[in-house]
């Protein structure tokens, strides 16, 4: 389907659960590869000789050895904001949630406990104040949503333009640690990176309000779990939403999915049906413009894979 309208092209597809022997017989001929969960590292570039470009179906590329890409100048790519939208929403959602308490006033009218409905209020979102760690695709996207129903946005993102932030609306803070405490939702959407690695920890979460909210739709081990178990069960903070894990699936033992005062995701926020089409169309546009000569600057995670080349 890849090669429709491209004599050029000849398409091989793979499961994403292939065995290491047949994804390095693939690669022998590929000129490029298009990556959902398979890992790609180190051996598989060595299996590709005429590799030219690697695109990452999604945004995400944990399991992508980026500087073994670039010593060989093959550039990697993603997908832009074509699931920047669906993630974005699904924070909404987690904010929308905890705060209306949608699965308890659920189970209130299915259990015939209506009179119980006064024994713990929702909350509204509006003046109410949201940290945006991540001025990026994503974070972008939330804060005009949060904006446009009457919350006070602050943003943290160290490598964002201050002033950009305070044009689209909200406030720029400069340190993590003094923002936390004025936060009701901490909303995550940076890259899960040496800096970020388990940047909630329970230091953080102290300095958290006790009746305020976490939001993860980023990636799993930028929130110690330990220690936002132990700040849930402590009353620390009040509750949280997660979409991704540091181990997925989560091993039977994790406590979090089945507290009372937590949501959980199977990583799905950039898995929608639409979302999943734009991406599989982008990533598909990303390999022809890397083979075309012409790639997406904007897309290109390693650059320097292009300079160099």
């Amino acid at each position: 389907m890849w090669s429709r309208g491209r004599a050029d092209i000849e398409a091989a597809p793979f499961d994403f659960n292939i065995s290491t022997s047949a994804f390095h017989a693939l690669l022998r001929d590929a000129h490029g590869i298009a990556l959902g969960l398979t890992a790609f590292g180190a051996a598989e570039l060595q299996a590709a000789p005429d590799l030219r470009v690697v695109a990452r179906i999604g945004v995400g590329y944990d399991n992508v050895d980026v500087p073994a890409l670039t010593a060989r100048n093959v550039p990697l790519m993603v997908t832009g904001i074509a699931n920047s939208p669906s993630v974005a929403e699904e924070a909404l959602y987690f904010m929308l949630e905890l705060a209306k308490r949608g699965a308890a006033m659920h189970a209130m009218v299915r259990d015939k406990h209506w009179t119980d409905r006064f024994n713990n209020f929702p909350h509204d979102l509006f003046g109410k104040t949201v940290l945006v760690v991540g001025f990026g695709r994503i974070g972008t996207r939330i804060s005009r949503a949060c904006l446009a129903l009457g919350m006070n946005v602050l943003v943290y993102d160290p490598y964002a333009d201050a002033p950009a932030i305070s044009a689209a609306g909200c406030v720029p803070v400069d340190s993590l640690d003094g923002a936390l405490g004025r936060a009701d939702f901490v909303t995550i959407h940076c890259p899960r990176n040496s800096e970020t690695n388990g940047m909630f920890d329970a230091a953080r979460f102290v300095q958290m309000k006790s009746s305020a909210y976490l939001v993860n739709t980023a990636r799993g081990g930028i929130v110690d779990e330990g220690a936002l178990h132990a700040a849930l069960t402590k009353g620390t903070i009040a509750g949280a939403a997660l979409d991704v894990l540091d181990q997925e699936p989560p091993s039977p033992d994790n406590p979090l999915p089945g507290m009372p005062n937590v949501i959980t995701a199977p990583h799905m926020a950039g898995v929608t049906a639409e979302a999943l089409e734009r991406m599989c169309v982008a990533t598909v546009q990303n390999l022809l413009d890397v083979l075309d000569g012409k790639p997406n600057m904007d897309h290109v995670v390693n650059k320097e894979a292009l300079a160099q080349g």
